[in-house]
Order: C-alpha cells, then sequence, then structure tokens
C-alpha cells in the first residue's frame, strides 16, 4: 500500500512538471542574442540578409543559396547549400552559436553530423543531434528554407 501510494504521488508530480513545460518561442530569441558569433560568422544584431541564390536552376548547373538566419535559444544558425541540379553536393554552416566553451564543445560535434545526415538524406528531413537539440532545429529549418529558394529559382 506504502509503494503504491509513493508511485501515484511521483506519478502526479511528474504529469505536473511536464505540463508546465512551455514550448520554445522562436519570436524570443532574437533578443536573446545580440554579441557576434565567432568563427568567420557573421553578428547576429540587426536584421538577417534575405535569402539568396546565385547562378540560375538549370539542370547540371551549379549554384549556391543560402538559406534563412534562424535564432535559436543559443544564437542564429544559417547555411549555404551547394547544389549540383538538384542534388546536394555540399553544405556550409556560415553561422552557429559558439559564444562559450559549451556551446563550441556542442557543435563541433553537432555541426558535422548534421552535415552528414543531410548529405546522406539529399533533404531537410533529418534527425536531430542528442544534446544539440536548438542547433539541429535552426539547421533544418535553415536547411529547408535554402531548399525552398533553390526551387522557386
Amino acid at each position: 500500500m506504502r509503494r503504491a501510494v509513493i508511485t501515484a504521488s511521483a506519478t502526479a508530480a511528474g504529469v505536473v512538471l511536464l505540463l508546465s513545460l512551455k514550448p520554445h518561442d522562436p519570436s524570443t530569441a532574437a533578443a536573446i542574442s545580440s554579441s557576434p558569433v565567432a568563427g568567420g560568422s557573421k553578428s547576429s544584431a540587426g536584421p538577417t540578409p534575405a535569402p539568396s541564390a546565385s547562378s540560375t536552376a538549370a539542370s547540371g548547373v551549379t549554384r549556391t543559396v543560402t538559406g534563412s538566419a534562424i535564432n535559436t535559444r543559443y544564437g542564429p544558425v544559417q547555411v549555404r547549400v551547394t547544389l549540383d541540379g538538384s542534388a546536394i553536393s555540399k553544405i556550409d554552416v556560415i553561422q552557429y552559436p559558439d559564444r562559450d566553451r559549451r556551446d563550441q564543445e556542442i557543435n563541433s560535434y553537432a555541426v558535422p553530423e548534421l552535415n552528414q545526415e543531410a548529405m546522406a538524406a539529399q533533404s531537410a528531413h533529418i534527425d536531430v543531434v542528442s544534446g544539440a537539440t536548438y542547433t539541429s532545429d535552426g539547421y533544418t529549418r535553415s536547411l529547408q528554407s535554402a531548399l525552398d529558394q533553390a526551387a522557386k529559382k
């Protein structure tokens, strides 16, 4: 009987904690990050540039498309995709969170893993990297915006 009461209490407490979690609101993330991102990345302060594409979208033509900069809780994430025709041939992450040592540690393994997954999938429909949820979300959203831009051209 005593175990049942403890188990029921723990379950109720767990449900209350889960229900009290708030989903991430991307509109507040822009105010969080205002320092420049190191590593040759652009500053996240100010407006983000519109996605751009170079060259035409003919079959067999190599073109480069830059996705939107996606603000995350820890800083912006932005990718540049090189396409050969409709196939992804290269993905460069031009912005990612690296303000402190922990960001650098997480993204030193997350960014290459995300690149590898996206190259294998040839799309933005990839799994998140454990421990780098915000970077993974920003990466896939920026990659999808680049692919959407490429499809329009």
